[in-house]
């Protein structure tokens, strides 16, 4: 189904820079990582002060800082990991552990996506500034912290089942 897609990503000059350069996909390769550090690094301690974690810690200020941070790294994760996957892209698509961790992503950016629209900093509700997270608020969190572990455990995996 995808196959002839794949082949045609994988025919692209940007593809074949990629793969024949000793500099560019490793330069790719660390801004997929710089990408998904900046990713985690933000939403990692958002997650767990919505959980109870550092419950001193005022919740709106991390927001402004950390949402920010985490979009950031999603965009460069997204771009770096787009441009790492025209090397082997027919490789990839067939890949079990590939596509599971696609969906794993995407379940991931979806849930925050609508934590950032319940969160939005600019006009957070009420009980972002009084820092008492709802219950479905915490559940999302939750979800939040397992879908990012195991896209990052799969996106490990990835490089080594094919």
């Amino acid at each position: 189904m995808f196959d002839p897609f794949c082949a045609f990503l994988e025919a692209t000059n940007t593809a074949d820079l990629l793969r024949g350069s000793l500099w560019v996909y490793p330069a790719i390769n660390a801004g997929h990582i710089i990408g998904i550090a900046l990713l985690f690094g933000g939403i990692l301690p958002v997650d767990l002060r919505l959980l109870g974690v550092w419950s001193k810690v005022p919740l709106l200020p991390l927001l402004q800082v950390l949402m920010k941070t985490a979009a950031l790294g999603v965009l460069l994760a997204l771009v770096c990991g787009s441009l790492l996957f025209i090397t082997r892209a027919c490789s990839y698509i067939r890949s079990d552990v590939f596509m599971v961790k696609m969906i794993v992503v995407a379940a991931g950016l979806l849930n925050g996506l609508i934590l950032r629209i319940v969160l939005s900093p600019s006009k957070p509700p009420q009980w972002v500034i009084a820092s008492k997270v709802p219950p479905a608020v915490r559940l999302a969190a939750g979800f939040s912290l397992g879908a990012w572990i195991t896209a990052l455990v799969l996106g490990r995996l990835v490089g080594y089942v094919h």
